[in-house]
């Protein structure tokens, strides 16, 4: 392994903070741009979308309260990781300017709901990505699926499929985050969330001793659920999605399971606005952060 991968893990799974998410794909940027301020008659096609939310990350990422006293990690969306901050690569900025350690989002989105799961769309371009990601001094990977209801052939099958990945990944010199969210409305949650923990327990104990991952996980039903899988010696980190809650119920539901850190999205950027100044930007970004930093070294 690199010294800089060695130290981006020596980072990311000793270090107080969470991982922000920054990784708002095609389908999901209009939306977050439209909770920014910025509606879809801002922009005419694609590229200027895409121009307009680099934008928006850009000024979080280089935000004085954005910073690695706090903010352990970034998930990037490939085409931010294409473009640069400062005059450097997304991703190199990151890590050499600020010491926050970067992700990639690879995967290419969900699959049609079968078995009360979607799983992960094929990834053609997955070789493209890895190396993409070891040029720009990535650390991990990202991928996600969702389950909406304690279905076990589907969860079993989401879980293989999600493990498969990543042992390609890790083969890459790399760290997969495993992503297998379970809706926060479904109203089988928990029983769903046990089915998940069980297959989870069974792929982590099944890994090499050279073999890691981390667990992005839905905040569970039940305080500490997750405890077994934070303590698995085949785990780095377990980090919680928002999945849909505010800030502040995610927080409180975070501060419940020790161990565990914070990776949101939505809930890392609400109240931020294109209409705000520097100042009011900054300082809506600080408190924020600062919440979601409470909530994370709670345990």
């Amino acid at each position: 392994m690199s010294s800089v991968f060695d130290a981006q893990h020596e980072r990311f799974s000793t270090g107080a903070g969470f991982l922000a998410a920054l990784d708002q794909s095609g389908g999901s940027t209009p939306k977050a741009l439209r909770l920014y301020g910025v509606e879809e008659s801002a922009y005419s096609n694609e590229a200027e979308m895409f121009d307009l939310i680099h934008q928006m990350r850009t000024r979080i990422i280089t935000s004085p309260a954005f910073t690695a006293e706090r903010v352990l990690g970034a998930i990037l969306f490939e085409q931010t990781v294409d473009r640069e901050v400062k005059g450097l690569p997304t991703a190199k900025y990151l890590w050499h300017e600020e010491g926050i350690v970067p992700f990639l989002k690879i995967d290419k989105g969900l699959a049609e709901a079968a078995d009360d799961v979607q799983a992960l769309k094929p990834i053609p371009t997955l070789a493209a990505q890895l190396d993409k990601a070891n040029a720009n001094d990535v650390y991990g990977t990202k991928e996600r699926s969702l389950i909406l209801a304690a279905n076990e052939s589907g969860i079993t099958h989401v879980v293989d499929q999600q493990f498969e990945l990543a042992e390609q990944v890790i083969a890459a010199g790399l760290v997969p985050i495993v992503e297998p969210e379970v809706d926060i409305h479904s109203s089988s949650k928990a029983e769903a969330e046990d089915i998940l923990r069980t297959q989870l327990l069974a792929h982590l104990d099944a890994l090499n001793d050279d073999q890691q991952v981390i667990l992005k996980l839905t905040l569970p039903s039940t305080d500490g659920f997750y405890t077994s899988l934070v303590e698995h010696p085949r785990v780095v980190r377990v980090v919680a999605l928002s999945g849909g809650y505010s800030r502040e119920q995610a927080n409180e539901l975070l501060s419940h399971n020790p161990g565990i850190i914070a990776s949101f999205s939505r809930a890392l950027t609400e109240g931020l606005s294109a209409t705000q100044t520097d100042d009011e930007f900054n300082a809506t970004l600080d408190a924020s952060i600062e919440g979601i930093y409470r909530a994370s070294i709670a345990g």
